[in-house]
């Protein structure tokens, strides 16, 4: 059994990728946390409490969602964060009432720690939004590095092509990591064994349209229905750029690899400055596994077989 931490930043794609951790057999959720960068934090951590209500099974689930009381350096753009709050509201997450999940005591970079050295294994941490609470759980606990099997992030790029459009920066970043440039230093200057999901892979899995008639079709099972309506709240228009399956990538390749191609490189890690939050290659810099392929059709099905396996009340 794969012990899994997931930190999010609950926008449509963080709230598909719990939901579909959920369905992974294999894997036990020791916890559960939201930031709030690309999401609405309350809204995120509503909905994360109720698809864990809704779609858990019991064994497999954590036993709180814990709430970032990190703030940004650079604040994601208000229209993008706004689909949390959708998302929250929509019925099937509301048919039963109150979630039974709670919020957890701590705040997400404590609860962090102390979910990690509960577990007796290593733990895989999955961080979907900035990495400013494993950077602050670094500085508290410095130790944990000897618990975490992995870091799969979702951030940075190593193409130099980043999806930032803010004065001030000079288009290289990636958004993730420009929320905290100095989180993103932090974490590269630990002995953290790292997978970086970058824009160069998750690029190669658009949100279509034909992906999502391929969700409508399947709506008989819920939690399909869910992930077409969450989708439903995006569109290209809203950022004026398109809309990719960024963290749903992340999240199913932190338990199935195949589904990806990864090679050996050095980074380095900008943290001031036009360039502040670029990830880029670097001979003298820390060791990490970088997606570089998507072997799309094998990860549309995955995300199909994962949901139909989830609960159908």
């Amino acid at each position: 059994m794969q012990s899994v931490y997931f930190n999010h930043d609950g926008n449509v794609d963080d709230l598909v990728s719990l939901l579909l951790l959920l369905q992974m057999p294999e894997v036990k959720l020791i916890g559960v946390s939201v930031i709030d960068a690309d999401g609405y934090i309350d809204p995120a951590v509503s909905a994360s409490r109720k698809i864990i209500s809704r779609f858990g099974t019991a064994n497999r689930q954590p036993t709180a969602v814990a709430k970032s009381d990190s703030r940004p350096v650079h604040q994601f753009p208000k229209e993008w964060r706004l689909s949390a709050f959708s998302f929250d509201d929509f019925p099937i997450l509301n048919e039963a009432g109150k979630p039974t999940i709670p919020i957890a005591k701590q705040p997400a970079h404590l609860d962090m720690i102390e979910k990690i050295k509960q577990v007796d294994s290593k733990v895989t941490l999955v961080m979907t939004g900035p990495l400013t609470d494993l950077a602050r759980a670094l500085t508290v606990e410095p130790t944990i590095v000897n618990q975490i099997q992995t870091l799969y992030w979702m951030g940075g790029t190593l193409n130099s092509q980043g999806n930032v459009a803010e004065p001030g920066q000079d288009g290289t970043v990636e958004w993730n990591a420009y929320w905290d440039p100095a989180a993103v230093k932090t974490v590269w200057d630990s002995d953290l064994p790292i997978v970086m999901v970058g824009l160069d892979s998750t690029n190669q899995v658009p949100l279509t349209q034909a992906l999502r008639q391929r969700w409508a079709k399947q709506r008989r099972y819920p939690a399909l229905d869910l992930i077409g309506q969450g989708y439903s709240l995006v569109h290209s228009f809203e950022a004026n750029s398109t809309y990719y399956l960024w963290d749903v990538l992340t999240t199913l390749v932190s338990h199935y690899p195949e589904l990806v191609d990864t090679t050996q490189v050095n980074s380095t890690v900008i943290a001031t400055g036009p360039a502040a939050g670029r990830t880029e290659i670097n001979t003298n810099g820390r060791p990490l596994t970088f997606v570089t392929n998507v072997h799309a059709d094998a990860f549309f099905d995955k995300i199909d077989m994962l949901a139909k396996n989830a609960p159908l009340h």
